[in-house]
């Protein structure tokens, strides 16, 4: 890798389709810049927080041995140049990065993105248009190493640090790059993060969720209920009708916190019936849950602001009309 290389990569927010991307959702996903990763070596690109490097630069041995399993049985998706990665290692190579980890904000997606920009042999490059057929090649691979941390995965959110442009999956065989329309966006239109100051653990919620897959009448409210609110959500906002996005985004809310407590603290629960009842904002998962971010959705970013001020809280916004 050369020294003086910093390519960067953002971390992501799923507005739409966490968990129930896994069993047919739409799913949408954009890239945001306020935390950011790029590959590094201790000692010579920059100066750092020494432990930090170097704890990273063990999970990235620990990457690089996974992935050379992969290649020497002849199971990885895409060729690796698996030397270079290793002597990398060797010299000092790290992942400096300000997304923080169970934030549900891509912090594994976003150090796999960079890997294989890095280090994949005939990789696909990245920008707007790619087909599906090359799309879905990067998923598939990148589910394929991102699951290294999570047991399970999808692929999408090392898809979209890699491609840092939104992106949507249609259904299973289609997915896009897509622009998001801002015809009916108010002035106080925001959508903010709200911390829950503890850390969540992806890969045993996911077991969670697919053990209760299993319940038939969990699976049942998946499939009329939960899916299509997601896609409904989605669908209105490429559409550009907030109003009726807004609509499926209650429904989609009430469904996650009635089925989905295990991935919601109680503190953060507070605040999502406090948004119900106000009429202010509207809350859902961020990613896996757990702990981390929470996503907020509101029409009057100023009040809701002066609210969780009160509250002793304050929220970062995602994104907010100017």
């Amino acid at each position: 890798m050369e020294k003086q290389k910093k390519d960067i990569y953002y971390s992501k927010v799923m507005l739409f389709g966490e968990y129930s991307i896994i069993v047919g959702s739409m799913g949408l996903t954009i890239p945001y810049s306020h935390f950011n990763g790029a590959l590094k070596f201790i000692n010579q690109d920059s100066y750092t927080n020494l432990a930090f490097a170097r704890n990273s630069n063990k999970q990235l041995a620990e990457l690089a041995q996974y992935i050379s399993i992969l290649k020497k049985s002849n199971q990885l998706v895409s060729d690796f140049d698996t030397d270079r990665l290793s002597y990398d290692i060797d010299q000092g190579l790290y992942f400096e990065s300000t997304i923080p980890e169970g934030y549900g904000l891509g912090s594994s997606g976003a150090l796999v993105a960079s890997i294989y920009n890095e280090y994949a042999i005939n990789k696909i490059e990245a920008h707007a248009g790619l087909n599906d057929d090359d799309l879905f090649r990067l998923k598939k691979l990148f589910a394929q190493i991102e699951s290294f941390y999570h047991g399970t995965s999808s692929g999408i959110d090392p898809l979209i640090c890699y491609l840092k442009h939104p992106i949507v999956l249609e259904n299973s065989h289609h997915i896009s790059s897509v622009g998001i329309p801002r015809t009916e966006v108010l002035n106080e239109d925001a959508i903010f993060l709200v911390d829950a100051e503890v850390t969540g653990k992806t890969g045993p919620l996911v077991k969670h969720f697919m053990d209760k897959t299993q319940d038939k009448h969990f699976s049942d409210m998946l499939n009329h209920k939960l899916i299509p609110a997601t896609n409904s959500c989605i669908k209105n906002v490429l559409s550009g009708n907030l109003k009726e996005m807004y609509a499926s985004l209650s429904t989609l809310s009430d469904l996650q916190l009635l089925h989905f407590t295990q991935m919601i603290p109680n503190h953060i629960q507070e605040y999502w019936e406090a948004g119900r009842s106000n009429q202010l904002f509207t809350m859902k998962l961020c990613g896996s849950g757990g702990g981390g971010f929470f996503l907020g959705f509101t029409r009057n970013y100023a009040e809701t602001k002066s609210y969780f001020e009160t509250m002793g809280k304050s929220i970062i916004p995602v994104y907010q009309e100017i």
